[in-house]
């Protein structure tokens, strides 16, 4: 009888050691499952993380590369127009040295001219010097023309380059410049006048645009012909309607 008493005590104290045994496990096979849980959710976010700063990063190397090639295409650009600007100066120069020679000439024919007449010569000789004059003096009003055009070019390339280098400039318009409304869209707020590259008008060149004497608009050049431009009124600076007929002047005009 003590046997089995013993035996029973002895199967219930295992039994009471496998329950413990049991909930001991369950706690750590739970702390275990947790763990896992938060590293995995941990490498999850770490994973998501990179995958992220890799899209970025490759982002950023395609915003540089694309910089870089502005860059350069800015650069390149910038050098197109000093070279060009240079090539202008110089024909302009060349064409006040040739204006200066051909000056002379015509002078000097005049000069013989008037010793011609003063001394009796014949008509042949006298008209072969009018003749002369004259074309000299045609070959001096284009020379005059394509120098004005050239110095026009030279100004408007300079302004491109001050431009495309970033600096902070005012485009001047020649001061005695002048030129009427002959087109506005109040819709759009642009107008056209009636003066344009051969009168000196420049791209980003800024106008008042007044009535009677009362500044109506103030106005910036976006597109320049041979005798017409084309202007966007500038924020802030419509005080009034604008009309055909409107007069435009230079609101920074060349000293």
């Amino acid at each position: 009888m003590l046997i089995r008493i013993s035996l029973f005590i002895a199967i219930l104290a295992a039994l009471a050691a496998a329950i413990v045994n049991g909930v001991v496990i369950r706690d750590k096979v739970n702390t275990l499952q947790s763990q896992r849980d938060t590293w995995h959710g941990q490498y999850t976010d770490t994973f998501n993380q990179l995958t992220t700063t890799k899209r970025d990063l490759a982002k950023t190397k395609a915003d540089l590369t694309e910089t870089q090639t502005q860059l350069a295409d800015s650069q390149a650009a910038e050098k197109k127009a000093e070279d060009t600007a240079a090539a202008q100066q110089k024909r302009a120069d060349d064409l006040s040295d040739q204006l200066t020679k051909v000056t002379a000439a015509r002078d000097d024919a005049q000069a013989q001219l008037a010793a011609y007449k003063a001394t009796g010569e014949t008509p042949p000789q006298i008209e072969g010097l009018v003749n002369d004059i004259k074309a000299d003096n045609d070959e001096i009003a284009a020379i005059n023309l394509e120098k004005g055009v050239l110095q026009r070019t030279v100004t408007r390339l300079n302004y491109q380059i001050q431009e495309l280098i970033g600096t902070n400039f005012v485009v001047t318009l020649p001061a005695s410049l002048e030129g009427r409304v002959l087109v506005v869209d109040p819709k759009w707020d642009f107008v056209i006048l009636d003066i344009g590259d051969d009168q000196g008008v420049q791209q980003n060149g800024e106008m008042l645009i007044s009535r009677d004497g009362k500044l109506v608009a103030k106005i910036i050049v976006r597109s320049v012909q041979k005798d017409r431009c084309i202007a966007n009124i500038m924020p802030g600076w419509k005080l009034g309607d604008v009309f055909e007929g409107d007069l435009a002047t230079p609101a920074h005009p060349a000293s």
